[in-house]
């Protein structure tokens, strides 16, 4: 059940009934006085462009073009050190070959790793995917969670108990710190999954070690399928998952969080968990669990998902907040910086097509109706708000049906989100501490009169 959703609790109902009513009154201000001062509000320009904060030489994400101080959509590229990830999908794949470890060599170091230098590398996070002795029954076993993405953040923490040295900044030891999260976040989630997965759903306890040369896609599905079996597709599209998912600029929130966070130079697990925090929230790494939620929304509330007035009649509804969660929201669609495209939902939707077509009739279906969310939602959207706005869809709308195909529960989503993202948060933790050199301190307006201080035999009850 959803929290949000959840009977309150006795202590709920008898002491913050009141106090939360003036949680709220206390702490709403006025939207007038936004544009009073000109705030920037969540980072954003009036045009909706980000506000500029930093620099970075690690990811590009490209959407569009400033052209005399107007906004100009454009196709969407997202660029990983400078080389178009499109590119480098085709590269590795072209030659039959995982992607992933070459693509957290590439953001960490700056360049493609050699054949030798890949062995090496390679060889490097085969002997940190085991985590320490104690770790799994101290830190997984003997404080389970419901959310595995609580999990993880925990055990990233945690971490910082079995660091010999775990607080020094210097760039060596950063860096060894980084390549053992890379190496152990599948192990992580994997244990943290099954440790939910015999706690909370009642089921056996699974516990398989990672092994020394498989990829970091198949050792997660070696983890976490009891029998271990997956196949070569299997651990191919997970693989191209987690190289679309890897870095997405600094400005994006778990990195910019980052970022935020080891400027006040403190030590690597702190800033890492944060970013996984932040990556948990729905509108951020969570939004892919939010799709998945809404499609079964659509497809139970659409008895024809082929006939696209009816499904453009049911998202008509979404937007005017009449269904599913009543937000308004399309989920999936849309993006801060893309505008006509999102090049990894490019990407991902031709691996879908291919996997649904290689499956079953269902996906296919089920793809179908993806694709034409896709399509009718601009236009439902414009008719409904009356404003044309140029919307795409993300990565999120297409990497939920792919997870479903490969028989990935939902609950590990997000995380293997956070799998594929330690590689882009280690590259902007060095960038921050060699390139930041300033703690990141904005500017917030107090709004609030000034006032006397009251004895309390002098205030009202």
């Amino acid at each position: 059940m959803n929290t949000s959703e959840r009977e309150e609790t006795e202590f709920e109902r008898q002491y913050l009934g009141d106090l939360t009513n003036i949680a709220v009154q206390k702490n709403s201000i006025e939207s007038s006085l936004y544009t009073k001062y000109n705030v920037k509000r969540g980072l954003r320009n009036a045009d909706g462009t980000g506000v500029l904060v930093g620099l970075t030489n690690i990811g590009d994400v490209h959407g569009y073009v400033l052209d005399e101080s107007e906004k100009m959509p454009v196709e969407g590229h997202l660029r990983y050190r400078g080389i178009d990830v499109e590119d480098i999908v085709k590269g590795f794949q072209k030659e039959k070959r995982f992607g992933y470890n070459e693509v957290a060599y590439l953001l960490l170091f700056g360049s493609l790793p050699n054949a030798e230098q890949i062995t090496h590398f390679r060889g490097m996070l085969d002997a940190c995917r085991e985590l320490p002795d104690g770790f799994m029954d101290n830190m997984i076993l003997k404080s389970p969670s419901p959310d595995v993405m609580n999990s993880l953040a925990r055990s990233v923490l945690a971490c910082y108990s079995y660091d010999s040295n775990p607080d020094c900044i210097k760039i060596k030891n950063v860096l060894r710190q980084c390549i053992e999260l890379i190496a152990r976040f599948p192990t992580l989630v994997a244990y943290g999954y099954q440790a939910k997965c015999h706690f909370y759903d009642k089921k056996s306890l699974v516990i398989h070690k990672p092994q020394p040369g498989l990829s970091t896609a198949q050792n997660f599905l070696h983890m976490i399928r009891p029998d271990s079996s997956f196949t070569d597709l299997e651990a191919e599209v997970l693989d191209l998952a987690l190289v679309l998912h890897a870095e997405h600029g600094g400005g994006n929130n778990s990195s910019f969080t980052l970022h935020a966070i080891t400027s006040s130079d403190t030590d690597t697990y702190s800033s890492i968990a944060a970013a996984v925090g932040s990556l948990k929230g729905p509108k951020h790494g969570g939004a892919n669990i939010k799709v998945s939620a809404m499609i079964e929304d659509i497809m139970a509330g659409v008895k024809n998902w082929a006939d696209e007035n009816e499904v453009a009649d049911y998202l008509a509804k979404i937007i005017r907040k009449e269904a599913f969660d009543r937000s308004g929201l399309i989920y999936g669609m849309g993006h801060a910086v893309y505008t006509l495209s999102d090049p990894r939902a490019v990407i991902l939707r031709q691996k879908a097509e291919e996997l649904a077509k290689s499956k079953s009739e269902t996906f296919m279906n089920e793809f179908n109706l993806l694709r034409s969310i896709e399509l009718l939602t601009p236009k439902v959207f414009a008719k409904v708000k009356g404003v044309e706005k140029v919307m795409s869809a993300n990565v999120d709308l297409y990497s939920g049906l792919v997870y479903k195909m490969l028989n990935i529960p939902k609950e590990l989503y997000t995380p293997i989100f956070a799998i594929s993202r330690i590689a882009g948060w280690s590259a902007h933790r060095i960038e921050e501490i060699v390139s930041g050199g300033r703690i990141v301190r904005p500017a917030y307006k107090s709004v609030s009169r000034q006032r006397p201080y009251i004895t309390l035999e002098e205030r009202s009850s």
